[in-house]
């Protein structure tokens, strides 16, 4: 792997949550289905339904009812999936493969971890220890602070609570907004194509690295400070 002859090791990862450590579709996707079935209606099929999971209601009410918001009847979807996901956030949703021994790495490293998502927090707090994430050093959730990714914000408060500056946090994510606030942030970005990555290219992202597993990111890291230690 290639690295910038300038790039060092973190002393921080901080992670999207859907669709970056955990595949949290399905649970998403079954919860708009309910909803249509209520209705009468065939369930969108999940192909369909998937890459739009990191945009959270407006992601699946677009994909399965074709509203946005602003649109009549938004507004009531978007209630009446909030509720039926919170009644029902964990039950397929898993880590995806390789983040368990990444998040193991990062530990035996000593490097801080964290986790910033545009999810609000009456879904976060609650999910997070569910899937297996209570450790996460941080926690930022969509409603943490005034604004959301793109804005850097969220991440810029995830440093401050890990008692790191940003310079030395790297943001890792599957949606271009995570892209666009790690490099508001000054963090070095990593697009993750394991996600689900939405509808436009992660190439074209502007990311600082486009990995396909969580094992090429935890060999990066290993590369890294290995590198540091030898330069030491």
């Amino acid at each position: 792997m290639t690295f910038s002859s300038s790039l060092s090791a973190p002393r921080a990862v901080l992670f999207d949550l859907d669709g970056t450590l955990a595949d949290t579709a399905p649970d998403l996707a079954a919860a708009v289905n309910w909803m249509r079935t209520e209705r009468g209606l065939e369930p969108t099929p999940y192909a369909i339904l998937r890459p739009t999971a990191s945009a959270g209601a407006r992601g699946m009410i677009g994909a399965a009812f074709g509203l946005a918001p602003g649109d009549a009847g938004y507004e009531e979807l978007r209630v009446e999936w909030f509720e039926r996901y919170q009644s029902n956030m964990a039950v397929h949703s898993t880590l995806f493969d390789g983040i368990p021994d990444l998040l193991d790495g990062l530990a035996a490293a000593g490097m801080a971890w964290g986790i910033v998502t545009n999810k609000p927090a009456r879904f976060t707090d609650p999910l997070v220890p569910q899937i297996g994430l209570a450790h996460a050093g941080c926690v930022i959730s969509g409603d943490t602070t005034p604004h959301a990714k793109p804005h850097p914000a969220p991440l810029l408060e995830a440093a401050r609570r890990l008692d790191i500056a940003p310079a030395h946090c790297w943001y890792v994510g599957d949606d271009q907004r995570d892209i666009e606030a790690g490099r508001a942030a000054g963090m070095v970005t990593v697009a993750c194509n394991w996600g689900y990555c939405g509808s436009i290219d992660p190439a074209t992202w502007g990311a600082d690295y486009l990995l396909d597993t969580p094992q090429q990111l935890l060999q990066m890291l290993r590369e890294l400070a290995g590198a540091a230690e030898t330069a030491a």
